[in-house]
């Protein structure tokens, strides 16, 4: 392909991130209230297809914590150079969650990397000038009679960055270039395709007419198991913003917690996303950049009747919007100088020695503890359960499940902390909101 870029104004495209696993039964259209859902798994569960028996629960999450590491240093560089946020995004080939949807029609089923902290859903194409190993058979556009290249000419082109898109000459298609961190890429054309989506009401749902990279050249850290990637983030082109309309901007999940292997999670569109309750909390959701993340306010923590202003030495965390929620991220990333006060007071609470590995606050303890944690968002207050503030590493071993950033950067407020919560977010109304729940039964 020429480089030939159109002069289209670029939009950021980045935001959080999980990984969901789909089934897919008779074919339904979704409704005008675009409400349905579809079970989640985690790619450490025993229903996943990445599960390996001989890797002990423990081996497990503290894999978890590894990758979780590693993501929250990715992100930390997305937030801080938001022009550069299309370099910066990693695709999580260990992702947290992984998800099975079908292509094309007739529709073929295939595993992708769901990732709500990237924008472009794209899988691996024949025919495949350069591709990593994949066990699934590559999709093959000229199979489905739904499948159509955009052309140049096509509006569609300012919904993808100037930077990562080049005019095909002699076919007059547009051509598609991602780069991710850890050397891995895709490039190919983009498309027009019909997806289908498994419900957990034993129809699935059809989404005509949604744009795709169909990518013909793509490399990297991918595993044999992964045919592509699907944004769920809140660019234009991730599968969340194109389902913005017939799902009125409104999507939730509710995580079961990592003992829980047998278990699905469940992620909420439309009319079935709306949270409801007395004990239902909301806070606002703040636009900034890059706008793919979903930021809210934090503005203290109580451990136990001790509640601490949340602040940095840099102001970050004085300033609206400044913490992200991210159920990619295990662990949650607090700056590090507020870190050392909460620390110290959940010290406080606890009778016994404590330990700094491999996370910053651990125990020797054969027994769980209870310490109150309450997360001061504007204007919700969400009390903590055990499971969300401490987790085990092995059956001796207890850790804390807040980390400091290595700099006073933004926060991140991880999927132990949001497990067995009901989380909605409305995208038009601009808040999120949480709601005690046993995600096992929802």
């Amino acid at each position: 392909m020429v480089a030939s870029f159109s002069s289209c104004s670029p939009i950021p495209a980045l935001v959080i991130v999980f990984s969901i696993y789909l089934s897919t039964f008779a074919v339904v259209e979704a409704g005008d209230n675009g409400g349905f859902s579809v079970n989640i798994i985690h790619r450490d569960s025993i229903l996943s297809p990445f599960y390996d028996p001989s890797v002990t629960h423990f081996e497990r999450l503290q894999n978890a914590i590894h990758r979780s590491m590693s993501r929250a240093n990715r992100l930390k560089q997305s937030a801080i150079s938001p022009l550069e946020v299309s370099s910066q995004v990693v695709p999580d080939n260990n992702g947290s969650y992984l998800m099975k949807m079908s292509f094309g029609t007739p529709p073929m089923e295939m595993f992708a990397i769901a990732d709500t902290g990237s924008d472009l859903i794209w899988i691996q194409c024949k025919p495949c000038e350069k591709c990593y190993k994949q066990k699934a058979p590559l999709f093959d556009p000229n199979k489905s009679s739904t499948y159509r290249n955009l052309s140049c000419k096509s509006k569609e082109c300012d919904l993808l960055d100037s930077g990562h898109r080049t005019c095909a000459p002699k076919t007059n298609d547009w051509g598609y270039s991602n780069f991710y961190g850890g050397r891995s890429s895709t490039r190919g054309f983009l498309a027009i395709e019909t997806f289908t989506l498994g419900s957990t009401s034993g129809s699935s749902v059809a989404l005509p007419e949604k744009i795709f990279g169909c990518g013909h050249n793509n490399e990297g850290t991918f595993d044999e198991r992964e045919s592509g990637l699907v944004g769920l983030g809140g660019g234009p082109l991730s599968l969340i913003s194109q389902l913005k309309s017939s799902i009125g901007g409104k999507f939730s999940y509710c995580l079961v917690p990592f003992e829980k292997e047998n278990v699905t999670s469940k992620l909420n569109f439309g009319s079935e996303a709306v949270v409801l309750g007395d004990d239902v909390v909301p806070t606002p959701l703040v636009i900034k950049d890059p706008v793919t993340f979903y930021y809210v306010t934090l503005e203290g923590i109580s451990v136990g009747n001790k509640r601490l202003t949340y602040k940095s030495s840099s102001n970050v965390a004085a300033e609206k919007g400044n913490i992200i929620l991210d159920s990619g991220t295990t662990l949650t990333y607090v700056p590090s100088d507020f870190y050392q006060n909460l620390e110290s007071e959940v010290k406080k609470l606890i009778h016994g020695k404590s330990f700094g590995y491999p996370l910053p606050l651990c125990y020797n303890a054969s027994t769980d503890v209870n310490v109150s944690i309450t997360a001061h968002f504007s204007g919700a207050d969400v009390k903590l359960k055990p499971q969300n503030t401490f987790f085990r590493l092995s059956k001796k071993v207890l850790c804390f499940a807040f980390i400091p950033h290595v700099e006073d950067d933004m926060g991140i407020f991880g999927n132990i902390a949001q497990m067995d919560f009901l989380v909605g977010y409305d995208l038009e109304k601009r808040k999120v909101y949480f709601k005690p729940a046993d995600c096992s039964k929802h």
